[in-house]
């Protein structure tokens, strides 16, 4: 494992709060089973507890116990260039601070190749919600990133955001239905 990956990893399983790019923009993330580190992301972001938080991972199997094995089963590959968050049903795994009101789990599986090194590397889904402030734009490139959240979080990821651009789409599993288009 790269040097950096694993300073990412370790991170993360010492309860911290990473910045790190995916698929379409850079993301904030933790375990989605440590509650402090859940509770402290939402500090930093100044988000709201009730719109939840995406669960990235590696593969669909990191997902078992994270959403019904049902929708573990349906879960469509990842398509790089055009990212897909599924709203699965979750599984007894998941943390209200995750679901927030929702009765389902948002779910993505990783194409961004840092992304998906450190969800390897941890070995089950870690959180992503995107690198800005509520209401604030996302930082658009590395040197806004460090700018912003340097003194926020345990470990910023060296990497390019890609090969899509913006926020991924978010989409009921059991039916397609969009909730939120694709921006660009």
């Amino acid at each position: 494992m790269r040097m950096p990956i694993r300073l990412a990893v370790d991170t993360l399983q010492a309860g911290g709060v990473i910045a790190y790019p995916t698929e379409g923009v850079y993301g904030l993330g933790c375990l989605p089973d440590d509650v402090q580190a859940l509770r402290r992301l939402l500090r930093i972001k100044a988000r709201d507890a009730a719109k939840g938080l995406i669960l990235l991972a590696a593969r669909a199997e990191h997902l078992a116990g994270w959403i019904v094995e049902e929708d573990l089963a349906r879960l469509p590959p990842p398509r790089p260039e055009f990212p897909v968050t599924w709203l699965a049903r979750p599984g007894p795994r998941v943390s209200p601070l995750v679901t927030g009101t929702h009765s389902t789990v948002a779910v993505r599986l990783a194409a961004n190749a840092v992304a998906l090194e450190i969800c390897r590397g941890v070995g089950l889904p870690i959180t992503s919600t995107s690198a800005n402030l509520a209401g604030r734009p996302v930082a658009a490139n590395r040197f806004l990133l460090r700018r912003r959240f340097r003194t926020l979080v345990d470990y910023i990821a060296p990497g390019d955001c890609g090969p899509a651009r913006g926020p991924s789409e978010i989409r009921a599993l059991d039916t397609g239905k969009v909730s939120r288009a694709r921006t660009s």
